[in-house]
């Protein structure tokens, strides 16, 4: 019996130690806050701490992610108001881009909250609008207006972005990437 309680502990501070570092900077994306950010994850994993016999065996992080999202929301709703944060969280390896990543992260605090939770998870976290509109309790609908008026907003508050994306994507050219800024200008 023992041994069945030592490797449930186990595998949840093993998930811990190996998803906290991406986990803390999607929180951080989402509230553009390091401090909030850190209360949200740590809440997320006590959460996920006393489902985790029954979570384990699925996909763990997306269910902290979902719970991450949703207490972001429920916190926006009972504050509504922005918090902007003076630095971004640590980083785990170097940054290739780091002048374009700071302009994107000077960028993103510009956005309301609910704008910069679709942009983050429709571009960082790579969900569907579906998925998307279900970790943050809203509609299919909003996620569209949302993500629009913040993909503008950014083309706005940050030029730089459109100038440094790579062309948009041409069938005759395999490979060719967009980052969806030069989408709808």
């Amino acid at each position: 019996m023992r041994a069945a309680t030592s490797d449930g502990r186990d595998g949840y501070l093993a998930f811990v130690e190996s998803h906290q570092h991406r986990l803390l900077r999607a929180a951080y994306l989402v509230c553009g806050n390091r401090h909030q950010a850190e209360d949200l994850l740590q809440d997320a994993l006590l959460k996920l701490a006393l489902r985790w016999p029954t979570v384990r065996d699925g996909d763990p992080a997306a269910y902290v992610r979902a719970i991450l999202y949703r207490d972001a929301v429920s916190w926006w709703r009972r504050w509504r108001r922005e918090w902007l944060s003076a630095e971004p969280p640590e980083q785990v390896a170097p940054e290739r881009d780091g002048a374009l990543r700071i302009t994107l992260h000077d960028a993103l605090d510009r956005l309301p909250p609910r704008q910069r939770a679709v942009l983050v998870l429709r571009y960082y976290e790579d969900l569907t609008e579906v998925a998307t509109a279900e970790a943050l309790g809203v509609t299919v609908g909003t996620v569209k207006s949302q993500c629009h008026a913040a993909l503008r907003r950014l083309r706005e508050v940050a030029p730089d972005l459109a100038r440094d994306a790579r062309p948009a994507p041409n069938p005759a050219t395999p490979g060719g990437l967009s980052t969806g800024l030069e989408v709808n200008p």
